[in-house]
């Protein structure tokens, strides 16, 4: 009984990223993507993430992986991730949650900054609001999301949506693969000497 539970996780797994090898529109649009936020770094503009709960982890993996280090040793690059819980706390308790992304970027994000928005259902409130202050803003949007009709993908200059499983965990676990993709892309084109 637990080895076939793993094994259908397991495969259930290997189906979405089969599904996402196999779909070039997508690939096409995380290439984008990935030169977006690159040609943002090289312009001196800054990136942020955010996300809630596991995608939150996401957005912090993210944004550490640039700011420190990814595969080989190189400058720190301007990202940074909304997960600091002073202004979480202080913003959710003066303002409601839904806006402890967007008032962030409002005071820190400037035209030609870019956002990675993390949401599994790409409905969530507070991520929707932080999409709508950076496209207001001149801030390039890329929405990372598992369903493919949602008000993320509507908000993203750049949608990628990751559709798996029954739950959110199988999307997750793609979102990481694709987070990964970025990093690489950016670090190819701003250090090819590591490559």
């Amino acid at each position: 009984m637990t080895s076939q539970i793993i094994k259908g996780s397991l495969l259930e797994a290997q189906q979405g990223l089969q599904e996402l090898i196999t779909n070039e529109p997508l690939l096409k649009t995380i290439a984008m993507a990935g030169e977006k936020l690159a040609c943002a770094l090289q312009t001196g503009a800054r990136i942020y993430s955010c996300g809630n709960g596991g995608s939150m982890c996401d957005a912090m993996h993210f944004a550490e992986e640039l700011s420190g280090r990814y595969r080989k040793d190189r400058r720190p690059l301007a990202a940074m991730s909304i997960s600091d819980p002073s202004h979480l706390t202080c913003t959710s308790n003066d303002y409601g949650y839904e806006y402890v992304f967007s008032r962030f970027l409002e005071a820190h994000a400037r035209p030609g900054d870019a956002l990675l928005a993390i949401s599994t259902s790409g409905e969530s409130k507070s991520v929707l609001n932080a999409a709508i202050m950076a496209r207001n803003n001149g801030v390039a949007v890329i929405g990372l999301h598992g369903r493919l009709e949602c008000a993320l993908a509507e908000l993203s200059d750049y949608s990628i949506c990751t559709p798996v499983g029954t739950f959110a965990d199988r999307v997750q676990e793609l979102h990481i693969k694709v987070i990964h993709i970025l990093i690489e892309i950016i670090e190819r084109r701003l250090f090819p000497q590591n490559y």
